[in-house]
């Protein structure tokens, strides 16, 4: 496997329909938005998700989701502890958990763990794909449902009462995801040409086995993924600039968008760069 030796861009363009694309747990866990109402996923939300397709494709992942485990461990420390016990050097211990899990050496990861016998290694890994928190292209309506949930209780015993809940989501929203990944820290970590190739495919897939009550299988969908690889280390163009080449303007201005083809979707031309254009799943 060869490390990866030119730079890379993309932009993701998503549909959310009748969905909550990313909550708030501190506002009710209604969808996040800015204080001009457009829509907001946090990077953190779209990178649970590519970890998630990362599972799914069969590559180790050191950060998993307690509902999508695939092996015994309870806790990040016991995971760690189970490959890197005994590592005191921090370059081995870094070098070590890149090898290990595709996750560390793509996103990075802090190793911080209290261990019992107070002779753990803090060690921080800077990982070499970056993503931004993605923005609605127009502003998003946010409507409520009020709901109840019924709860039953144990057999020969009275049903318990209805409680009553809420439930939020966007009525349509078309989000824009935008990342690069450096080559200067893909050399630090290992990442790879084929790296680079799985968390193509963990875009373009990216809501696959995602559904769930607040986003029903269907309801968000990759419309567009869009990804540049430059022809050199540095980039021939800023990633600021390439992602700004993606231009999305609405067809008719009066109407509200209620869906992806409500919107022009062009690529400015880049002299020596062109993307590789791709539908999602």
């Amino acid at each position: 496997m060869s490390v990866l030796k030119n730079k890379i861009d993309f932009v993701v363009l998503v549909s959310v329909n009748m969905a909550n694309a990313n909550g708030d747990p501190l506002n009710g866990n209604r969808p996040r938005t800015d204080y001009n109402g457009f829509g907001e996923m946090s990077d953190v939300c779209i990178k649970r998700k590519i970890r998630n397709r990362m599972l799914d494709l069969g590559q180790p992942v050191f950060v998993q989701s307690e509902d999508r485990s695939v092996d015994e461990f309870k806790s990040l420390s016991d995971r760690a502890t189970s490959v890197l016990k005994g590592i005191k050097d921090r370059d081995t211990y870094a070098k070590k958990a890149c090898e290990t899990w595709m996750d560390v050496r793509t996103f990075g990861q802090v190793f911080a763990f209290r261990v019992a016998e107070k002779s753990g290694v803090s060690v921080g890994v800077r990982g070499p794909v970056s993503i931004h928190q993605a923005v609605s292209v127009s502003p998003v309506e946010v409507e409520s449902l009020q709901i109840t949930k019924s709860i039953s209780n144990e057999p020969n015993e009275k049903r318990g009462s209805d409680t009553m809940g809420m439930k939020h989501f966007v009525r349509f929203g078309l989000y824009k995801i935008k990342g690069s990944i450096n080559v200067q820290l893909a050399e630090k970590t290992g990442f790879t040409e084929e790296d680079a190739e799985v968390v193509k495919e963990c875009l373009r897939t990216l809501f696959v086995n995602d559904a769930s009550s607040a986003r029903p299988d269907g309801s968000m969908e990759v419309v567009k993924l869009f990804w540049w690889q430059h022809g050199c280390k540095d980039g021939q163009y800023s990633s600021a600039q390439v992602h700004r080449s993606v231009k999305i303007t609405e067809k008719d201005k009066k109407e509200i968008p209620t869906c992806a083809d409500d919107y022009v979707i062009t690529v400015e031309p880049l002299e020596g760069l062109e993307p590789e254009v791709m539908d999602g799943i």
